[in-house]
């Protein structure tokens, strides 16, 4: 069965009569959505126009579509095409951060100095800093370094296809 057999028989095709506007989709995103593949709720991606777009102003928007089972999900997410690309920043650098630093630590993190990195980005920065106003951030912290290990091969894969792809670019 082709892929596009396996999305028209099960019905869960990506709607496009709602305020989004599909215009690329991967109706199969559930096949390889990490850890919960072949069983997410998770049924599509889709790049098209955004549901905020208002007359003669038209922004691009990525969306994770969801499928409860009977209906779309109200929980589908729709997020400007920066906000895509600040996240793969944001897990990026947070991967190298404990790959190569956290380690150093007794808690995962410097108390003095909780920063990781600020980033230019439009004439600006990003600062992203480990969340001491999180109660239990030194119980959680760790959770978060073990399953970023436990997810390596997951997200390794996808960053690899992400490098390769840059490149191409000439990024």
């Amino acid at each position: 069965m082709t892929d596009d057999q396996n999305t028209k028989e099960s019905g869960k095709k990506i709607p496009v009569a709602l305020k989004h506007k599909p215009v690329i989709v991967a109706e199969d995103y559930e096949r390889v959505d990490g850890r919960a593949a072949f069983d997410s709720d998770a049924k599509g991606l889709s790049l098209g126009l955004a549901q905020w777009n208002d007359r003669g102003k038209v922004d691009i928007s990525a969306k994770v579509w969801r499928y409860t089972g009977e209906k779309w999900s109200r929980q589908s997410e729709e997020l400007p095409l920066h906000r895509v690309l600040d996240l793969a920043i944001m897990i990026c650098r947070t991967s190298q951060y404990f790959r190569e630093t956290a380690y150093r630590y007794p808690k995962f993190y410097d108390e003095a100095n909780p920063q990781i990195d600020r980033m230019g980005l439009q004439g600006a920065a990003m600062t992203l800093a480990v969340c001491q106003d999180n109660p239990l951030i030194d119980e959680d912290i760790k959770l978060f370094s073990q399953a970023l290990s436990n997810d390596g091969e997951l997200l390794g894969e996808r960053l690899a296809v992400l490098s390769r792809l840059l490149k191409e670019m000439g990024y």
